[in-house]
């Protein structure tokens, strides 16, 4: 879409306050991310170092210990010794794998930390230039109203991003309140296509292409417009320059309703595809974000799906270029 006028003028008004040139900021983004880079390794190599050398260590310990416990005899103590090496083996491999977990996750919060503070402050400041602009210049009645249109849309953006945090903290017992229902699909999913593309400012029939057999399930509502409104943001989010969204809801014989979210993006790499589920996973650098996001959408899908008593996973498709989000769910026809 192209910007407006009132877009226009405050992004003018922002480019002339920057103190350098593109090309300086992207040098310093590089190099920004090739010092973390290191940083990040340093973290790593410390404990790695250190639980390599001691799995050294007890190895060689053990391979003295077999040798002169047999020349001796000691077959008694052999067992015991052979036992406790092996049980320490097994303690120091278990202590690598559990730090490295961790390194990351203090790694993936800390580019978390730097995402939201980044999500908070665009919507931020964008609505200061646009009252700004508003005290200072007189605007004619069109004007205004795209103004006030764009602040709404930086407002509902903000809220959305304060919501889904919130959300994180509360999945377990989110919409516990209400009782569970008999819930069509297709109404439900194209009410939160809808809305997702309203929060872009993109026409649904222009995104969206529907393909349905009528199937219903029994849970919270909440619940399932939380899984459809995430993995189809998602799927804008990371589709193509104009996005194409195809959602496709099929029921099997086993008492199952597989919904797929179609996208015509880049698809996602093979090696990162259990990972995108992760809390705070982003698969592209924080430094260089070409898309915004926290990394917490999909680990939403995931965890609500599961409660379920579903499942999740993503695939390449193979008419053209783009992933396919498949939702697992108990279901039936509709009666």
């Amino acid at each position: 879409m192209k910007p407006s006028a009132g877009q226009q003028q405050v992004e003018d008004r922002g480019q002339t306050s920057l103190p350098s040139s593109g090309a300086d900021s992207r040098s310093g983004s590089r190099g920004t991310e090739a010092l973390m880079r290191k940083v990040r390794r340093g973290r790593l190599r410390l404990p790695i170092t250190l639980s390599v050398v001691l799995m050294v260590l007890n190895i060689a310990l053990m391979v003295f210990w077999i040798i002169l416990a047999a020349q001796i005899y000691w077959w008694s103590a052999l067992t015991v010794g052979t036992v406790v090496f092996v049980l320490i083996l097994v303690g120091l491999s278990l202590y690598l794998v559990l730090t490295i977990k961790e390194v990351r996750l203090n790694q993936r919060q800390s580019d978390f930390i730097d995402s939201v503070t980044h999500e908070l402050k665009t919507p931020i400041a964008s609505l200061r230039l646009y009252l700004e602009t508003l005290q200072i210049r007189s605007l004619s009645d069109e004007q205004r109203g795209e103004f006030y249109g764009t602040m709404k849309s930086e407002l509902e953006r903000l809220d959305h991003l304060i919501s889904q945090l919130l959300e994180v903290k509360r999945l377990d017992a989110l919409g516990m309140q209400s009782d569970p229902e008999d819930i069509l699909l297709e109404p439900l999913i194209r009410h939160c296509a809808k809305l997702e593309c309203n929060r872009r400012q993109l026409e649904i029939d222009q995104v969206c292409e529907f393909d349905f057999e009528p199937a219903m399930v029994h849970t919270r509502r909440i619940l399932l417009e939380m899984i459809f409104r995430n993995v189809i943001d998602n799927a804008i989010k990371y589709g193509g320059t104009e996005p194409k969204v195809q959602i496709q809801v099929r029921v099997s014989s086993g008492g199952r309703v597989i919904t797929r979210v179609m996208d015509n993006g880049e698809g996602v790499d093979p090696e990162i595809r259990k990972d995108i589920f992760k809390i705070f996973y982003r698969g592209e650098s924080e430094l260089e974000r070409r898309k915004t996001g926290t990394g917490l959408g999909l680990y939403i899908v995931r965890t609500l799906v599961h409660l379920l008593g579903g499942k999740v996973t993503v695939h390449d498709r193979l008419d053209q270029p783009g992933s396919v989000f498949a939702i697992d769910l108990p279901g039936k026809a509709e009666a």
